[in-house]
């Protein structure tokens, strides 16, 4: 038994040394050796450094990017920084922000004429990055178009405690890849001033579009992200050929620039569809995409909208407030030729409250799985049924490891009639039954 408990506390011992440490810092070079004490300037020169199992350190301080440290163009495209190199299964390459500092890139200097600019490509598969701010992404081009802060196209990426803000990019945007974990990172004050319209309609907070169906491109999650003033939509999949999670994220103010002036779409959870043509670029089986958990607030439109989706998604343990529109689940017809109320649906111990229009539309009762939300259930929904209405929480700063503020904001009252009202669907609750809403 010595013998074996000796074995596994070197083989401990031992792994770690086959795993390097390197740092970014803004008064590094990249001609140094990447050591604490001589660190490289950019995360692309230590890129080229390691190999699978290795981190990257990433010291506090503003880094101003500029057209000099484009790392490739391509097509219509300037990739900045480009991550194409690959970890392992039990060996992720890292690339984290210094414990207890924030490193900040500005972009907003990089304006190289006729090119999409993506702050961060990431190509590569089973990489980390985490703690990172990115901000000031530009747009040149006047036609249709868009940047991106992060463009993911790897698989088992796990990206976490980003802030994406006060540029003219979308701030994370998935076309490739599966597997990816988007965690605990916020987009917000992001909008296109210049391309077409200036109305920033391309411009949403988180894009999630895998564009092959198959078992490479599924499993996709987001979880305990915050999008807001973001100049078309919080989260969007549209055209999504597989499923897509959305899983205890909040949306706020979207398609409204900060002064509230109208801009693009404006959706809180845009969760499906393929358009309204005739002719749509369609899976063979249409994805039921899974929006659980989440919190829609004040959205120039929708809060929660199934945007001419083919056929069902999951709806579970929602709340919508002050939303245009709080839940609208439009579908289009299985021959594309028409938008239909919507069927397939399963929508679970959904809440709202205090919607500028309707509460609710486009569902067909008979056609979906909702028999247990606010809008159909004997209850009513009052402001005392909330501990606070307060807006400003939303925003209010991230607990120590990253997520989500915990306040008062849409938490349920004692004695409100939407506790114990909803159904057990098979998460954890505490009490007789689930309450209505996204806090339990």
């Amino acid at each position: 038994m010595k013998i074996l408990i000796l074995t596994i506390f070197f083989s401990l011992c031992i792994y770690p040394s086959f795993a390097s440490v390197y740092y970014v810092a803004g008064n590094g070079n990249d001609t140094n050796t990447g050591t604490i004490s001589q660190p490289f300037l950019t995360i692309q020169r230590a890129q080229s450094t390691i190999v699978a199992g290795d981190t990257v350190y990433i010291r506090g301080g503003n880094y101003t990017m500029t057209d000099a440290q484009i790392a490739k163009y391509t097509g219509i495209w300037a990739y900045v920084t480009l991550l194409d190199k690959s970890g392992s299964a039990g060996k992720r390459i890292n690339y984290w922000a210094y414990p207890g500092e924030k490193p900040v890139f500005d972009y907003s200097t990089i304006k190289p004429a006729g090119y999409r600019i993506n702050a961060f490509q990431v190509t590569g598969s089973w990489i980390h990055i985490r703690g990172l701010e990115v901000t000031g992404v530009q747009v040149t081009i006047t036609t249709h178009t868009q940047s991106e802060c992060f463009e993911n196209q790897g698989s088992n990426n796990i990206y976490e405690m980003l802030s994406m803000h006060d540029g003219k990019a979308i701030g994370f945007y998935l076309n490739k890849g599966g597997n990816n974990l988007i965690l605990n990172c916020d987009a917000y004050n992001n909008w296109d001033n210049v391309s077409e319209n200036q109305k920033g309609g391309n411009t949403d907070g988180f894009g999630c579009h895998p564009s092959q169906y198959g078992v490479g491109y599924v499993n996709n999650v987001f979880r305990g992200c915050r999008a807001w003033f973001n100049s078309d939509d919080g989260y969007d999949c549209i055209n999504a050929l597989e499923a897509v999670t959305f899983e205890n994220c909040w949306s706020f103010y979207n398609g409204y620039s900060t002064s509230f002036g109208s801009l693009g779409d404006g959706n809180g959870f845009k969760a499906g569809g393929y358009g309204v043509s005739a002719t749509p670029k369609a899976p063979p089986v249409i994805p039921r995409n899974n929006i659980r958990f989440c919190l829609s607030v004040r959205n120039k439109a929708n809060g929660f909208y199934s945007n001419h989706h083919l056929g069902g998604s999951n709806w579970l343990n929602n709340t919508a407030y002050n939303n245009a529109v709080n839940y609208n689940m439009l579908n289009r017809s299985a021959d594309y030729t028409a938008d239909v109320s919507g069927y397939g649906h399963n929508l679970k111990n959904n809440l709202g409250y205090g919607a500028r229009s309707a509460e609710y539309s486009n569902i067909d009762f008979d056609a979906c799985n909702a028999d247990s939300n606010y809008f159909n259930l004997p209850v009513t929904v009052t402001e005392a049924d909330f501990l606070s209405v307060n807006q400003s929480l939303l925003t209010a700063p991230r607990e120590a490891d990253g997520s989500l503020p915990v306040n008062n904001f849409m938490r349920l009252a004692p004695g409100s009639d939407l506790l114990d009202k909803g159904m057990d669907i098979g998460y954890p609750f505490k009490g007789a039954a689930p309450d209505l809403g996204c806090f339990e």
